[in-house]
């Protein structure tokens, strides 16, 4: 019940339309990777998704900001499933990319966000490395990078209310890492397909 109440208020708020350009929404292990300007990104990536997808996608977010109060708890835990990672005291026992491998297990997907928090301007800034050790260990599982548009301008940085306007979210084609691809070249890659897919 929550989860269709939340992805009717981002339809509401956002008027967001999902553009499959590369790929369909179709039940495969996949990781999904946007550019990341607004804290209602991996809503609005996750409400695009068909109901039995949404089931197995998982955002990947911060364990300081979603374990804060109990409303973003119940959210990250009772109706998103999120992974939460630690971002501040990393340490080998709560290594992000270790925490991400296992929730995937052999079925579930997840929605990440590589350049490694919330950015002002439209283009991705350079992506952080996670997205290629997750590419070296997962080399059956589809990267899909999706560019999402305006929803910086819903919830700005800052604010607590957000302001209904009509966004887009752009999904691409998926890609993996090639044989003897580098970590930079591979990183800057995957920022161009994302970038790529924002409208002229």
């Amino acid at each position: 019940m929550t989860s269709l109440l939340l992805t009717g208020l981002v339809r509401l708020l956002c008027g967001v339309r999902a553009h499959w350009q590369g790929c369909a929404p179709v039940p495969r292990q996949r990781i999904y990777f946007a550019n990341h300007t607004s804290n209602l990104d991996a809503l609005v990536i996750w409400a695009a998704l068909p109901p039995g997808l949404r089931a197995t996608t998982r955002p990947v977010a911060a364990r300081d900001y979603w374990e804060k109060g109990p409303i973003r708890r119940f959210l990250a835990h009772r109706v998103f499933h999120a992974v939460l990672i630690e971002r501040q005291k990393v340490t080998p026992s709560t290594n992000p990319l270790t925490a991400m491998t296992e929730a995937m297990g052999a079925t579930d997907s997840l929605i990440i966000f590589p350049e490694g928090g919330r950015k002002n301007g439209p283009e991705p800034e350079a992506f952080k490395s996670g997205l290629y050790h997750l590419a070296k260990q997962k080399p059956d599982v589809e990267f899909i990078p999706v560019y999402l548009e305006n929803l910086n301008r819903v919830l700005p940085r800052g604010e607590g209310l957000p302001v209904p306007m009509l966004c887009s979210l752009t999904v691409g084609a998926p890609m993996r890492l090639e044989a003897g691809e580098t970590k930079p070249g591979f990183l800057e890659r995957a920022r161009r397909a994302v970038w790529n897919l924002r409208n002229p």
